[in-house]
C-alpha cells in the first residue's frame, strides 16, 4: 500500500507529539489502574466496570496506533518556502463571498489542524477544495452543505 503523507505545520506536529506523550504517560496508566481496580471486585463475567475499562483501553490503543502512524507519515512544511502565486496548503487566502458581500480570510491546513473558529480550514473541506490551486482574481462557485456560494480570491499570503 502506498504511503499517505500528512502535511502539517511545525505547530501541528508538536501538538501531535504532545498528545501522544499524554496518552502514553497519563491515559495508559489511568486505564490500567481502572482495569486493576475492577478486576479486584471479583467475577469479571458480570463486571460492567471491567468491561468499560477494557473497552476504553482498546480505544486508547487504537488512538495511539493511529497517531504513531500519522507521525510516521507526517511531513512538516516550512511556511517560508511556500509559493503564494496559488492557493495551497499553508497559505492564507482572503476571499470575498459575492452573495453576502463579505470578506473572509482562511488559512489552508491539513485535516488534523483544521479549526474553523481560528480561520484554519482543511484543504479537503468543500471551501478548501474549491480555492486550492486558484490565483488572485479567480472566481469560483463552491458546493457547500447550505447550497452554492460564489467567492472571489482577493489575496494569497503566508501569515
Amino acid at each position: 500500500m502506498a504511503q499517505k503523507f500528512i502535511y502539517v505545520t511545525q505547530e501541528g506536529y508538536d501538538k501531535m507529539v504532545e498528545e501522544l506523550a499524554f496518552m502514553k504517560s497519563k491515559e495508559r496508566p489511568r486505564i490500567s489502574n481502572a482495569i486493576a481496580e475492577a478486576r479486584e471486585k471479583g467475577d469479571l463475567s458480570e463486571n460492567a466496570e471491567y468491561d468499560a475499562a477494557k473497552e476504553a483501553q482498546g480505544l486508547l490503543e487504537m488512538k495511539i496506533a493511529k497517531l504513531e502512524g500519522d507521525l510516521g507519515n507526517a511531513r512538516v512544511l516550512d511556511a517560508t518556502t511556500v509559493d503564494t502565486s496559488r492557493a495551497q496548503i499553508l497559505t492564507s487566502v482572503k476571499v470575498k463571498n459575492l452573495k453576502l458581500n463579505k470578506e473572509f480570510v482562511y488559512q489552508l491546513v491539513s485535516e488534523n489542524e483544521a479549526d474553523l473558529k481560528s480561520g484554519r480550514i482543511s484543504v479537503k473541506s468543500p471551501i478548501g477544495k474549491g480555492i486550492l490551486g486558484k490565483t488572485i482574481g479567480d472566481r469560483v462557485v463552491i458546493n457547500v452543505p447550505a447550497g452554492k456560494i460564489e467567492i472571489e480570491i482577493l489575496d494569497i499570503f503566508v501569515s
